[in-house]
């Protein structure tokens, strides 16, 4: 996809890496068991494109946009119990988010977005919290749409809304999409549906997913997921950040 004026900072050189003028987007991700199919950056990657069709999407329209690196550490403990997940308290994400926006602030950025794709509600309350510590620090607007929320799940598809889609079609379309020689296509093709809902059990008290009855580490129907729908998917969830930001600019 077409990334106009190189919306990567990290892929800038420092003569032409100002900030000035710009809304700095943030990529955020978690390090975790993503079932047997995906990898264990999945969040990442996919915040990262979102982040990035939502950049070219402002300045196509006028608004310089820059995309910060990703961070690629959450609060994740529900897959903790599978290899290579790792996680860090949700005071230190806050933290760093902070850090990471004011000094972006004090090299001339007018305004953030948190970009998040990873939905653990221990990990979504630290962004709410980072977001008006942020705000309040650096006196600029810090959006932060929650695509959890009722408000925006409607528009990503049934398996979404239904509370089924860690490492499901949902995650699994959005991989196929921007690097599908990370899926490992036999495993998903052969792996059944997993209909549980994740926000539910997590709301009934169990504490990590092999408690709740995903004991491959997903939920949902990972053979359902295809690059088209993924394609389509990054367009609606880029849209919504682009429309975040643009409602906070005024």
């Amino acid at each position: 996809m077409k990334e106009p004026g190189r919306t990567r900072l990290a892929e800038r050189r420092s003569p032409d890496a100002g900030l000035q003028g710009a809304w700095a987007l943030l990529p955020l991700g978690s390090c975790e068991a993503h079932g047997p199919h995906l990898p264990l950056d999945t969040d990442c990657r996919i915040s990262e494109e979102m982040a990035l069709r939502a950049a070219s999407r402002l300045v196509e329209r006028g608004v310089p946009a820059v995309v910060l690196p990703t961070l690629p550490y959450g609060v994740t403990t529900s897959a903790g119990p599978f290899p290579g997940t790792l996680t860090i308290p949700g005071d230190l994400v806050g933290a760093l988010i902070v850090e990471v926006l004011a000094s972006a602030a004090a090299q001339g950025a007018v305004g953030f977005a948190l970009v998040n794709s990873h939905f653990e509600p221990a990990h979504i309350d630290a962004l709410f919290k980072a977001a008006d510590t942020a705000r309040a620090r650096t006196g600029r607007p810090v959006v932060y749409p929650n695509l959890a929320s009722r408000r925006y799940a409607a528009r990503l598809g049934a398996e979404f809304q239904s509370g089924a889609c860690h490492a499901g079609s949902f995650e699994t379309s959005l991989v196929l999409a921007v690097r599908p020689d990370l899926v490992d296509d036999a495993a998903r093709q052969a792996l059944p549906e997993v209909a549980i809902d994740l926000a539910g059990a997590l709301r009934a008290g169990a504490k990590d997913f092999k408690e709740m009855g995903a004991t491959q580490g997903y939920f949902g129907q990972p053979a359902a997921g295809s690059a088209a729908e993924g394609h389509a998917l990054y367009e609606e969830m880029a849209g919504i950040v682009e429309d975040s930001v643009v409602a906070a600019r005024g």
